[in-house]
């Protein structure tokens, strides 16, 4: 057995390296070297520098070329650079092959989400789902992890599952990973009575790519102080309030964000937290409407929950941060065409989203902007929910809009 101490690095000094391919063009490899760059952030590293390469797919042996790794090497020596972060995830091969080649620190894609969730979790929940995560991803990479950690004195990406000592037995981290797969059960055995004692309300889940504004939304409609920050993944536990509007009670629970290139390791151990999504009866889509890929953004969360649930859900999409929206006119004389920064805020409003009615609301949650009109509109999806589930019901309801419209 080899030991090492984990130690926490006030900041690193990273760069980025991403893939020009068939696939994805130049600019949408910055736009996800960009969400890289806020992820490391959040992690506690500064992205100092950024390395692209086209090519037709990544080198299975050290996913960049010779050339261009020899390149990231020199500036590496140079800048004293501790890390380098993949936009991708990496094969063990090459994590190998990089890792020996540059003598720093290496994470993927993936690893960075991890260690972000590791620093994230604060519940026994949400520290075993993350800790079943680290161990799923590490298993494959244990021939290389291990004698790649003995040099590192901690860090990022060297939040490990929780502990001082790593093994590099692979039966032992199979061990722990059946037995956190058993705690996970009997955590859900818990949380499935939880469910029940809660009757038979009806459950609204906040869903959404992250940072969109889950949390400070959830806060307005609770009036409770669920913890909210500009970064990615400040919300980790699923959180569940009683809200009442017009009189009418229900259920609403903030859910962890979605991402792109979400490692399929989280998916898997968080399928549980996301019980809440499967088991709402409305799904609140929260989108983030000032940030340029919203649209993409949107087929993520789509994608994501499809994956978890099936079956398709009444859903409101609620188009926040209307306060930070931005466009460029064009210029007279500028005769191409108009780009996604160039349609103002109510042209959008004319298009696809024009069609969802009584599905779609615009709303800053930050300034407070339609959060009644957004309340009037939940109170009218809840109560379809209520008189399907209690049509004898249906009479209070009228009773007290006809009472609300006399006042």
């Amino acid at each position: 057995m080899k030991e090492f101490i984990i130690t926490q690095l006030i900041s690193e000094k990273a760069i980025l390296i991403g893939l020009v391919t068939p696939q994805q063009n130049e600019e949408k490899v910055e736009e996800y070297l960009d969400e890289l760059a806020f992820l490391a952030e959040t992690a506690g590293a500064e992205a100092v520098a950024r390395f692209i390469q086209r090519l037709d797919y990544p080198n299975p042996v050290t996913f960049v070329g010779k050339g261009k790794l020899e390149e990231i090497k020199e500036y590496v020596k140079q800048n004293e650079i501790g890390l380098a972060i993949f936009d991708d995830e990496l094969s063990p091969k090459q994590l190998r092959n990089i890792e020996k080649e540059l003598q720093i620190k290496i994470l993927d894609r993936t690893a960075l989400i991890l260690d972000i969730f590791a620093k994230r979790a604060q519940t026994a929940y949400a520290k075993t789902q993350v800790e079943l995560a680290q161990y799923q991803y590490m298993l494959p990479r244990l021939a290389g992890l291990w004698t790649h950690l003995e040099r590192q004195r901690g860090g990022i990406g060297m939040r490990g599952p929780g502990e001082t000592q790593i093994e590099t037995d692979r039966r032992i981290i199979l061990s722990k990973i059946a037995k956190l797969k058993e705690d996970l059960k009997e955590i859900d055995q818990q949380m499935v009575t939880q469910r029940k004692n809660r009757g038979k309300m009806v459950r609204v889940a906040l869903v959404g790519y992250t940072n969109v504004g889950k949390s400070t939304l959830m806060n307005l409609l609770s009036k409770s102080e669920v913890f909210a920050e500009d970064k990615l993944f400040a919300t980790l536990d699923t959180t569940v309030r009683k809200v009442v509007v017009h009189n009418l009670p229900f259920l609403l629970s903030d859910t962890v964000g979605f991402i792109r290139k979400l490692p399929t390791q989280l998916i898997e151990s968080f399928k549980s937290t996301l019980d809440e999504v499967r088991e709402a009866d409305l799904l609140i889509h929260v989108v983030d409407i000032s940030h340029p890929t919203f649209e993409e953004q949107i087929e993520v969360v789509n994608a994501t929950l499809n994956e978890l649930d099936k079956n398709e859900k009444p859903t409101i999409l609620v188009f926040n941060k209307i306060d930070a929206f931005s466009y460029v006119p064009k210029e007279e004389d500028d005769l191409t065409p108009r780009k996604r920064e160039n349609i103002t805020l109510e042209e959008l409003k004319k298009t696809w989203m024009g069609k969802l009615e009584k599905n779609c609301i615009f709303i800053s949650a930050k300034k407070r902007l339609n959060i009644e009109e957004l309340k009037s509109m939940l109170y009218e999806r809840v109560k379809e929910v209520h008189v399907m589930r209690y049509p004898y019901n249906d009479f209070l309801f009228q009773e007290y809009e006809s009472l609300d419209e006399n006042i």
